[in-house]
């Protein structure tokens, strides 16, 4: 008669690997690297942490912040750079937190709000739709980094999962 729980165990780590790497290249559209992160909570829930497990589990939850965090620098710093005040980009964060909640596909509803909201405040601002373009420009551009920054900090998120699980 087979072990099933060597099955079991090995089914566990397969699904747990793809919502990781679906959290990846969700990373545009979506939180990818809270998915990915939950899916290691779910991961540890499941089949235990243990020390590994644990130590593994927290530089997760490091780079998840760190990526989160990042992610609205690299944002807000490069939109600041094109010449939109802090108070601007401030409130074009605002405004993408609040269009994800009315359209729930961040690409869609969060960052349409954050440049459309620093657009109308930079025209109405500078009096000068190009120099408004501008701004947008930039943050775009730090958007553009942000994914790249994200994306590698969660490949290093599910390497890290791969030490702690498969090793």
């Amino acid at each position: 008669m087979p072990d099933w729980s060597l099955y079991s165990g090995f089914f566990l780590r397969v699904v747990v690997l793809m919502a990781m790497l679906g959290g990846l290249f969700s990373l545009p559209l979506l939180p990818g690297l809270v998915i990915i992160w939950a899916a290691g909570l779910v991961y540890g829930i499941v089949a235990g942490f243990g020390t590994l497990g644990w130590v593994m589990f927290a530089l997760m939850t490091v780079f998840m912040l760190a990526g989160t965090v990042v992610d609205n620098i690299l944002i807000g710093t490069q939109a600041h750079k094109e010449g939109a005040p802090w108070w601007a980009v401030l409130l074009a964060l605002v405004a993408a937190i609040v269009g994800g909640f009315v359209i729930p596909i961040p690409i869609i509803g969060g960052l349409l709000a954050a440049l459309l909201t620093l657009f109308a405040i930079e025209w109405i601002r500078r009096k000068d739709w190009r120099k408004a373009l501008n701004s947008l420009k930039g943050m775009l551009i730090g958007w553009g980094w942000a994914f790249v920054i994200r994306f590698i900090i969660g490949m290093i998120m599910i390497g890290l999962w791969l030490i702690w699980a498969w090793v």
